[in-house]
């Protein structure tokens, strides 16, 4: 059934392609933009002032929000952190206190609310799922705010999933995209001691899972958007380079990424070692379960 969905952050790496899945299932997509609309499916709101119509919401039948500064895109510093933080934090409680102060027959029924797998923080060797507990670090502080400022629109009443994203594989952003001209120069190699976890998944599973998420009104709550097959940073690179037909022997000491990259360091060399416990209970049917198919599908699609 066609729906009406209301999408903050629409604009972004994993946004841009969410809006062209939906659209291309028939669903309308209605953007939240921070400047003045352009186009007839643009709508004005203000996340950091708390300013969004009511109206605007009451006509969605669906919302997705996925509003965030991106986590690797500069190197970490106090101002940084800071709107990291308040980039999520505003956003969500703009539209979950929004949402909450409609009546409740002009809510609408789901609220699908970004979040990350950095809610379980370092977990070494250790298989994590929904239930576990936040961990400690920068990111899992963030993540808990971040998550509990959907409460009101769930103790409105109104289902709310929090998508803990794993890392989306595409040649065009996240993971992968910083990576290929190093592989390509013969200059990469594992992280530290490529030792660290990493849960990955193809972008077509992420894509699938939410529009699945959308439909199925019996899941509620967090939900690990993660490949069902987690790799170490040394498997994803050995496997990363037998694709692009260079080597990898190059590994970046710990002490080197602290230099570029600041406090982002300290998540890079991270080990979350995340699983998919709810999609799996759900019978998600994953397209790429396994990371040698994601990354041909994310180096080739």
């Amino acid at each position: 059934m066609s729906m009406r969905i209301l999408m903050a952050g629409a604009s972004g790496f994993l946004g841009t392609r969410l809006v062209d899945r939906l659209t291309a299932d028939g669903h309308q997509v209605v953007r939240l933009v921070r400047r003045a609309p352009r186009t007839p499916d643009e709508r004005r709101w203000d996340p950091s002032g708390a300013q969004l119509d009511p109206a605007v919401v009451a006509e969605a039948d669906a919302v997705v929000n996925l509003a965030g500064a991106g986590v690797g895109d500069k190197r970490w510093n106090d101002e940084y952190r800071a709107l990291i933080r308040s980039s999520r934090v505003d956003s969500t409680t703009t539209l979950s206190i929004t949402i909450a102060g409609l009546p409740a027959a002009d809510r609408p029924t789901v609220l699908l609310n970004s979040s990350a797998v950095g809610w379980y923080g370092n977990t070494g060797d250790r298989a994590v799922e929904e239930d576990s507990p936040a961990g400690e670090g920068f990111l899992a502080d963030v993540c808990r705010v971040w998550e509990a400022a959907t409460r009101p629109a769930e103790d409105a009443g109104v289902r709310v999933v929090r998508l803990r994203t794993g890392l989306p594989l595409h040649r065009d952003g996240g993971l992968l995209k910083p990576q290929l001209l190093p592989f390509k120069l013969g200059i990469a190699g594992k992280l530290g001691s490529g030792r660290q976890w990493l849960p990955w998944i193809s972008m077509r599973d992420w894509l699938d899972s939410v529009v699945f998420l959308l439909e199925r009104g019996d899941i509620a709550g967090p939900v690990n958007v993660v490949g069902p097959n987690p790799v170490t940073n040394a498997e994803f690179t050995r496997e990363l380079a037998r694709q692009l037909r260079r080597p990898a022997i190059m590994p970046i000491p710990a002490l080197a990424l602290k230099v570029a990259l600041g406090g982002f360091a300290h998540e890079a060399l991270t080990s979350t070692r995340v699983l998919p416990g709810v999609l799996t209970k759900a019978h998600f049917p994953w397209t790429h379960p396994h990371l040698p198919a994601a990354l041909h599908a994310a180096l080739n699609d």
